[in-house]
């Protein structure tokens, strides 16, 4: 007759588990690459991938998602930051949403102003190209930023955005 390792309680002949908690008896269970033969000293051992975290939410890469979250500018910000939980993720989506929305914002007030003051005259055509491009410019800043990991923070508009994350 076996005992129990756990609780030292009575085991018959053949019982794979404690009649009283449960515990396996018997033959220990072989480890998990069992068959993996092994390696002599100048081979060197497999290379197993490293370990990445599961994702919440988005079940993207943490910065994968903060790329994404700059790609459509504020819409994706939008997006990202109601269906993704990570900081990092949220951070950099309600940070696309200020900076996006407020930029959007200004241009069409811009785009109001100077239509009823000047026209459409070159001052105009300057003043849109500048403004086009600062925009352009920011966005491909903040997608390689984001997608390197880096947590870039625009000087007003990240205050703003942390009091957004949590909120949402």
């Amino acid at each position: 007759m076996a005992f129990c390792s756990k609780c030292g309680s009575n085991v018959d002949e053949g019982v794979a588990f404690c009649p009283q908690c449960g515990t396996a008896v018997g033959a220990a269970a072989a480890p998990p690459y069992a068959s993996v033969p092994p390696y002599s000293s100048n081979t060197p051992p497999p290379q197993y991938p490293p370990y990445s975290a599961p994702a919440t939410g988005s079940g993207l890469q943490e910065n994968v998602a903060a790329l994404l979250s700059y790609l459509a500018f504020f819409v994706t910000g939008i997006i990202f930051l109601l269906i993704d939980k990570r900081p990092f993720v949220r951070f950099h989506a309600a940070q696309s949403l200020v900076w996006f929305g407020g930029l959007f914002i200004i241009r069409i007030v811009l785009a109001f102003a100077l239509v009823g003051t000047f026209g459409f005259g070159i001052i105009h055509l300057l003043i849109f190209m500048c403004f086009g491009l600062a925009w352009w410019i920011s966005w491909i800043v903040l997608l390689v930023l984001s997608y390197q990991g880096k947590n870039f923070e625009i000087p007003v508009v990240a205050g703003i955005a942390r009091s957004i994350m949590g909120k949402v």
